[in-house]
């Protein structure tokens, strides 16, 4: 059978022919059908809507035969304890309020061959703090997909967790878009609207630079018209 009578008689459409997304997800499925857990990194600035399309990926994924999780990068956050001791508190969600070298940790356990569940720490948006057992990546997890802002950054130490990722994919929406989703977002867990536009054009504006300069080491960029849009079935943006 020659190779294009091959492609045609095979169930498994090629990559060329896929719209972006689903490329992505196919991409991710070949790659677990090799018998080893795959982690894939979906980095973005904030207000993208990371959560809403990894969620979505790991659904089709999962669909497809090969069971996959979501395990934000948000719960590694240092605690609000630790953030107030070290004076960082006002910079809550830069690059050195987390703590990276448990990041580093939890994905080296994820990748390893015939392990146990990972516990994996996740971030209460209602009570502003990290929940240090907030969920597990369960070990018949196929496909895990780590989200988070700065999983691109070359600086230390953030620049060692290209190492544990298997592929990256940057999602690339408008400041003018993520701006407006991150007030909202401040005001729906209860802060005052002017307080919540002072920290998004301040803070947040901050770290989107950073993030955003991260782009060009992704190994794939999806722009917010390829993304699903909030309210099409996303509880958020993230």
């Amino acid at each position: 059978m020659t190779g294009d009578s091959a492609a045609r008689a095979s169930p498994v459409p090629p990559l060329h022919r896929l719209g972006p997304l689903d490329a992505l997800v196919m991409w991710a499925r070949r790659s677990a059908s090799l018998g080893r857990t795959v982690v894939i990194g979906v980095a973005g600035p904030p207000g993208a809507g990371k959560s809403t399309t990894a969620a979505l990926w790991a659904q089709q994924i999962s669909d497809g035969g090969f069971p996959a999780v979501v395990a934000p990068m948000d719960g590694f956050h240092f605690s609000a304890d630790v953030l107030r001791e070290r004076g960082l508190a006002h910079r809550k969600g830069a690059p050195d309020t987390f703590d990276v070298e448990a990041l580093k940790g939890a994905l080296a356990a994820v990748r390893e061959p015939h392990r146990a569940a990972v516990p994996w720490p996740t971030y209460d948006r209602e009570r502003h703090d990290v929940v240090a057992h907030g969920m597990s990546v369960p070990p018949q997890a196929a496909v895990v997909i780590v989200e988070g802002n700065y999983l691109l950054l070359k600086d230390e130490p953030w620049a060692g967790i290209g190492a544990y990722l298997d592929e990256a994919w940057f999602l690339d929406v408008p400041w003018e878009v993520t701006r407006q989703r991150l007030i909202d977002r401040r005001v729906a867990t209860g802060r005052e609207a002017d307080a919540a536009v002072a920290w998004v054009d301040s803070v947040d504006r901050d770290n989107d630079a950073v993030v955003r300069a991260t782009r060009a080491g992704a190994d794939r960029v999806v722009t917010g018209e390829q993304l699903p849009q909030p309210g099409a079935g996303a509880e958020r943006p993230e």
